[in-house]
């Protein structure tokens, strides 16, 4: 049997090793030990690890490389800061700044690995600038990536009263899901109320909807409750999504536990944003500071769809990052105490499979007949994929290597063998 592509000897995310991967015309036809096949193209991957692509289920691509615009920084470290530093910028960023900025940092996603990316887009700006540049992005990049776009109204629905027909508007041009972001709303009612609207917009237009829920330390911000239960009168289970929602951590266990159950019921998604939330929350806390995450592990064990998300990256709310998902992965397991065996592979499982069920992808992971989409890891099974975040050795888009780098070798042993160091060059090859 000829194929394309064989990658040989590979370990996988549920710790089968030795396993030969067989791709023809983009899909994978055979996953199993000593293929008798030979391939146009054959890759060793002996004691390295293969997983899906990574995704990235929450992503601001309008503000990302954006940090120190016009000499403008958030010193205090702040949702506020960061919000009201992008308020005051948006207007007077181009075109182009917006496109060289969004297509930068597809091409050092794809270079990670990250080959699917839901980004909200700020709908504020009346010209709708950030939209239509990235729907151009979108298709662009399409070969390559999946970008999924959100209406995002950055103020707050009832912030203007054009606000509906922004988002409307965007929806129109071809963006695909429902933004909102009610905490930010003037007051607790009106924060209701546009989880009311918007779930209904997205019900009559069939579309999904994904809102920035409760990203504050209040243990009285209580708009996911509403998210869930309109999730579930109005049929939208397994098409709504509720992002960040930080206030569970300071909630009482009481409550928070009848929250988690009632999320669970409704088919509720959550997308947790470790990296920019542990910067930004509890900034108002002396001691003891607070982690301002969703309570992940008590969500999984219940049922729900979670899934972990880099958020920002060098813009007014984060100033670091390298658009890394393992990075991500890496704070979970801290942050999260999901230190345990199981705990590394459900934190890998949150940047993979679980956003790609949240973004709808079709035919993904490492199963025969699915898009011959990979990742190839210069570490040697989960634990280490995450601790040292290695090198992408190869990345697959339907069967062709799309980006490679050299691997790396290091004097530095570990029980007498040698071990992988997370420095690297890339070279992107298409």
């Amino acid at each position: 049997m000829a194929l394309d592509l064989i990658i040989r000897h590979a370990t996988l995310p549920d710790g089968r090793k030795d396993i030969d991967i067989g791709v023809k015309d983009g899909r994978f036809v055979v996953i199993e030990k000593a293929l008798a096949a030979s391939a146009a193209q054959e890759i060793d991957a002996t004691d390295h690890l293969v997983t899906p692509p990574f995704v990235d289920a929450h992503f601001h691509l309008d503000a990302t490389l954006a940090l120190g615009f016009e000499g403008r920084f958030n010193e205090s470290g702040t949702l506020a800061e960061g919000i009201a530093i992008w308020a005051d910028m948006r207007g007077r960023i181009s075109p182009e700044n917006f496109h060289r900025r969004a297509m930068s940092y597809c091409d050092l996603a794809v270079s990670q690995g990250l080959l699917a990316i839901r980004s909200h887009v700020d709908v504020t700006d009346p010209d709708l600038t950030a939209v239509e540049v990235l729907i151009d992005v979108k298709k662009k990049v399409a070969p390559y990536l999946d970008l999924q776009l959100v209406a995002f109204p950055q103020m707050g629905y009832f912030s203007s009263a054009l606000m509906p027909e922004q988002i409307t508007r965007a929806l129109d041009m071809g963006v695909e899901v429902v933004g909102g972001i009610p905490h930010l709303e003037p007051t607790a009612e009106l924060g209701h109320e546009s989880v009311r609207r918007l779930t209904r917009l997205a019900a009559d237009r069939g579309l999904m909807i994904d809102l920035h829920c409760d990203e504050n330390d209040d243990p009285a911000s209580r708009n996911v409750e509403t998210l869930a239960y309109e999730t579930k009168r109005l049929g939208l289970q397994g098409r709504s999504a509720g992002s960040h929602l930080t206030s569970m951590h300071s909630m009482d266990n009481f409550y928070a536990n009848r929250l988690i159950q009632m999320m669970a019921a409704s088919g509720l998604q959550a997308i947790s944003n470790p990296l920019a939330n542990m910067f930004l929350q509890g900034r108002f806390d002396t001691y003891p500071k607070r982690r301002g995450l969703m309570r992940i592990p008590e969500l999984m064990a219940a049922g729900c769809t979670v899934a972990t998300a880099h958020d920002s990256m060098l813009d007014p709310w984060y100033p670091l990052g390298k658009a890394d998902m393992l990075d991500v992965a890496f704070m979970t397991v801290h942050a999260a105490h999901l230190s345990s065996h199981q705990g590394m592979r459900d934190c890998l499982r949150l940047i993979t499979e679980l956003p790609a069920t949240i973004l709808g992808l079709e035919d993904y992971g490492l199963e025969v007949g699915n898009h011959a989409d990979l990742v190839l890891l210069q570490a040697s099974d989960v634990f280490e994929a995450i601790r040292l975040r290695p090198a992408r050795l190869a990345v697959v888009r339907r069967g062709k290597v799309i980006s490679s780098t050299s691997r790396v070798t290091s004097a530095l042993k570990l029980d007498g063998r040698p071990s992988s160091i997370d420095t690297f060059a890339i070279r992107a090859s298409g």
